[in-house]
């Protein structure tokens, strides 16, 4: 049965007029390089429509050095690669599928055994599809029958405002709604040997804003789209969900259960927060006059989320500035800005830019003593005059902080 939290109701215009915080000056950018780089994704018909968006690290817990990569490739599935990142397993989609997002649940009961499984939100059907991992590869074990995510019936599945971003905890899963600010929970559940689910909760992230000048500010997108959530990250040791909204905020919920405990406060906003803007249906680009000074350091989208643990609840909250093509690093604890960096051509693998999807691990793995971050990156090189991505495998260590 699905519920809606009362919590949605609270979530109106004065959700951002009482907490403008004031950011410390700008550290300098690191800038640091990647270790290793997949194979170029093309996205065309000669490369199978594949363009790469989010990672996740399935670390085995026999074998650490035979670890997993796994990342969505839209139209072109799921890739699946090794540590020196070479692919060992392609997945295609389902007829009419386009895998957006993936993320990874350990520990997860099926078949009364403790298995890992990874779920990823099937943008071109609006379903989630789960996939029983093991060290020599991923095997399908979605339902037959799993519902719509958000879509009450086919015919809406066809206008896409379907399952978008993904992160995972316990036994369940958030998801966001693309073209909407909705996001829900859902239940994963076995049922007959495969596995489905159910939703528990959905709450509505704010469309529009009460400035501190007392105006109202929207943010600009395509006509009949709201602000829309894709990287998202569960701090599960401290009940806290981190969900990006591209175009507004970094937000933080907490969690209870299936269900969302709190209403959302602003970790931090984009630099574009506030602004007055056009939109161009030609370029299908917004033109931004910088006015004022509410926005963040984040250049829009703010995008993929992760979380790199020192401790129970020590660490560090990694996000996307999909805009500039850096990275912010929060505290885990505090949310206190600590450094900014980017990731620049070096001699194994080209930089990183317009990143949508991140993924770390503290794990020691080969290679990576205090742990690897991949990153999406998406304008890969060289790219044959064709759209290139790919993941880029980056040292923990470069990033120079405390681990």
């Amino acid at each position: 049965m699905q519920r809606t939290t009362g919590i949605a109701a609270l979530v109106a215009l004065t959700t951002l007029a009482a907490g403008f915080p004031a950011y410390a000056a700008e550290r300098p950018t690191r800038e640091i390089r990647a270790t290793v780089e997949t194979p170029s994704l093309f996205d065309d018909e000669a490369g199978g429509d594949a363009d790469a968006d989010d990672p996740a690290i399935w670390i085995n817990p026999a074998d650490k050095g035979r670890s997993l990569v796994i990342g969505t490739a839209k139209n072109g599935g799921l890739r699946v690669y090794d540590l020196k990142g070479r692919e060992v397993q392609s997945i295609a989609t389902p007829e009419g599928g386009r895998f957006n997002n993936v993320d990874i649940l350990t520990g997860f009961t099926f078949g009364k055994k403790k298995v890992d499984v990874a779920v990823v939100t099937d943008r071109g059907l609006d379903r989630l599809r789960i996939y029983r991992i093991e060290a020599n590869g991923l095997t399908d074990i979605t339902a037959a029958d799993v519902p719509l995510l958000f879509s009450k019936d086919e015919a809406e599945v066809e206008e896409q405002a379907t399952g978008y971003g993904i992160a995972v905890y316990d036994r369940y899963a958030v998801v966001s709604r693309r073209h909407s600010t909705r996001l829900g929970i859902f239940r994963l559940e076995e049922r007959n040997g495969k596995v489905t689910y159910r939703t528990t909760d959905t709450i509505d992230l704010p469309r529009e804003f009460r400035l501190p000048n007392g105006e109202i500010w929207t943010p600009c997108l395509e006509p009949g789209e709201d602000p829309q959530v894709e990287g998202m990250v569960v701090d599960a040791e401290a009940g806290v969900l981190y969900a990006a909204q591209e175009d507004v905020a970094l937000w933080r919920i907490n969690l209870a259960g299936g269900t969302f405990s709190s209403i959302p406060r602003v970790v931090e906003r984009v630099r574009e927060f506030g602004q007055p803007a056009v939109y161009d249906p030609e370029t299908e680009e917004c033109t931004v006059d910088y006015v004022n000074d509410f926005g963040g350091r984040i250049t829009a989208d703010v995008e993929g989320a992760t979380i790199y643990p020192t401790g129970k609840r020590s660490g560090y909250l990694i996000v996307s500035s999909q805009g500039d093509s850096r990275f912010f690093v929060y505290d885990r604890r505090t949310n206190k800005p600590l450094n900014i960096f980017s990731v620049t051509d070096g001699r194994n693998a080209d930089g990183v830019q317009h990143s949508d999807g991140a993924a770390v691990t503290a794990v020691a793995l080969p290679g990576y003593p205090k742990g690897l971050l991949v990153l999406h990156d998406g304008e890969n090189t060289p790219d044959d005059g064709r759209t290139s991505t790919n993941f880029k495998f980056v040292d923990w260590r470069s990033l120079g902080l405390p681990s």
